[in-house]
């Protein structure tokens, strides 16, 4: 199914500066006509689309003109070395290349999985998967409520980390052999843009061809000015991730995804926790009703304390025998508020996009705020709001959504562009994962986020809640603690969002995210079938309780 989709105005929204962001940003330099493929129209959400129906399945491609300045003295080459080149191996340039069936090279200098595999979403899951493992062995309460006695649990702190190392290094194996076995090749070396189609690499003179070009450099650890950080008591999740202590007392600055992860692992592992947050709430980000919940269980019930509407200014190391120190001031006021004397501080306040030495300046393209600027197709736009001819950008180095599969989504839907199947991502359709004990997940639109797009586009928003106490599955595991929220149009049956805390709350989003891609109303999806007794039915009495008028 094809619609086209008409642009009557430019449209510019700034991009997330933290590392879960779901805002999705794109700029527009001028009116250009869309064409959607492999979606139903409902799919897509936009204010100011035109949509014509079309039928059939056949693929489509973009007739957008594409125009950038290029030097007179720098053509592009007139043959290539390859027909895609992708600068960075992490999750996203691997989905990319494996997704592309052409003659391909990626270019990795560090090593391949990025972020994700090495210092990210691999290992966390890891330690995650051990402590919460320990957090139920130590559950005196849960454990007598199945019958069953443990005598003292204790663990391994090597034994852990080396868990969460060896799983990257697997991972990372598996990712390098898959490449290979369809013939991607991987050079070694960091690589440049030095002119249109050209790309040099490490430091050697080596210079690379490419009729198209994805820049796949990802993200790094973002921390503020006034921090110290010395890889040992002051720390990010790349030295978190290792496991190399697990301090008494650690203050984590940040209650977003990562803040909460590590927080959940360190807590289970017998640590005290104090969160320092710079807005007024905890968990920002996530649904309102949704952080309400998880508060009262991933935090208020542990060993947890915390500071809201704080800026941790300087942070000390630890050093001669004196603890961290951590001074904060007031986030509005700016006036001191306390001094924390801790054993060490994990710096969560999010990512930023590594994208500095790309040779950007070569093509005349500018970074906003380190973010590469693309357009809804991820190509990339220079400083005059024109589109650079064969140069595309994905994942955290262009900030429409930092996650993993985001990126890798980013790479496919880039892939059919390049090989003309004309594709467009619904990044709404794109769920996230919080992998707390019990897990958090999301895919859409907050209840106050689509609130407010129903009073601009003047149509009536419902809310629809179940709960994980009625359901058979998660009372089997004596883990009835949770809910399911769904946010939708009464009028037509559209899924605005879909927000779970609980048991398994990562795998069920699915079926979600599924739908919002697909365009399926919850007058059809209500009628699907689940097995008993699953998990899942929560989600299928969350969809059969929703009230729509139009059948």
């Amino acid at each position: 199914m094809h619609s086209t989709l008409s642009l009557s105005s430019p449209i510019t929204s700034s991009a997330a500066t933290t590392s879960r962001s779901h805002s999705l940003p794109f700029t527009t330099a001028k009116p250009i006509h869309l064409r959607f493929c492999g979606l139903r129209p409902e799919a897509l959400v936009s204010t100011t689309y035109s949509l014509n129906r079309r039928h059939g399945y056949l693929p489509c491609r973009s007739h957008s003109s594409i125009s950038a300045a290029l030097s007179s003295n720098d053509a592009p080459p007139k043959s290539f070395d390859y027909d895609l080149l992708i600068i960075g191996a992490g999750v996203g340039g691997h989905g990319a290349a494996l997704h592309a069936g052409l003659k391909t090279a990626i270019v990795e200098g560090d090593v391949v999985g990025g972020t994700c595999v090495n210092r990210g979403c691999v290992p966390s899951k890891a330690l995650l998967a051990a402590s919460g493992r320990m957090r139920e062995l130590k559950s005196d309460h849960h454990l007598k409520s199945l019958g069953l006695q443990v005598s003292a649990a204790g663990y391994d702190r090597q034994g852990v980390a080396d868990h969460a190392n060896n799983l990257a290094t697997k991972i990372r194996s598996n990712l390098t052999n898959s490449m290979k076995a369809l013939g991607v090749e991987i050079l070694t070396g960091f690589g440049s843009i030095v002119g249109p189609q050209k790309v040099k690499i490490g430091s050697s003179d080596k210079i690379v061809t490419a009729k198209d070009i994805i820049i796949a450099t990802g993200s790094i650890p973002f921390v503020p000015k006034g921090i110290e950080v010395d890889g040992k008591t002051v720390i990010t999740s790349d030295h978190a991730l290792k496991l190399e202590s697990v301090p008494d007392w650690i203050a984590i600055v940040g209650s977003g995804y990562i803040g909460l992860e590590f927080s959940d692992v360190y807590t289970a592992l017998g640590s005290e926790v104090t969160f320092v947050e710079g807005l007024d709430q905890l968990m920002p980000g996530f649904d309102p009703e949704i952080s309400k919940l998880a508060q009262r269980v991933l935090i208020n019930s542990r060993n947890i304390d915390y500071h809201t509407g704080v800026v941790a200014t300087k942070i000390t190391p630890a050093r001669d025998g004196k603890p961290v120190l951590i001074e904060l001031i007031d986030a509005k006021t700016k006036e001191p508020k306390d001094t924390l004397e801790v054993d060490a501080a994990l710096i969560a306040t999010g990512r930023a996009p590594f994208t500095q030495g790309l040779g950007l300046e070569n093509i005349d393209v500018a970074t906003q705020r380190g973010f590469i600027p693309v357009d809804e197709r991820m190509r990339v736009i220079d400083a005059n709001g024109k589109l650079v001819p064969n140069l595309y950008c994905i994942g955290d180095a262009n900030g429409k959504m930092m996650l993993a599969h985001a990126a890798s989504a980013q790479g496919i839907s880039v892939v059919e562009q390049v090989t003309g199947r004309d594709y467009v991502l619904n990044h709404l359709s794109i769920p996230a994962a919080c992998f707390t004990h019990p897990e958090i997940s999301r895919v859409g639109l907050t209840e106050p986020q689509a609130r407010e797009k129903g009073e601009r586009e003047g149509f009536e928003v419902s809310v629809a809640k179940t709960s994980f106490k009625a359901n058979t599955k998660a009372l089997a595991e004596n883990e009835g603690e949770g809910i399911a929220k769904l946010i939708y149009r009464p009028d037509n049956g559209e899924i605005l969002g879909v927000h779970i805390f609980g048991l398994h709350a990562a795998d069920l989003i699915h079926e979600a995210s599924n739908a919002i891609a697909l365009g399926t109303r919850i007058q059809d999806i209500k009628l699907a079938v689940h097995a008993h007794p699953t998990l899942s039915e929560v989600l299928d009495e969350l969809f059969k309780s929703a009230k729509v008028s139009r059948p």
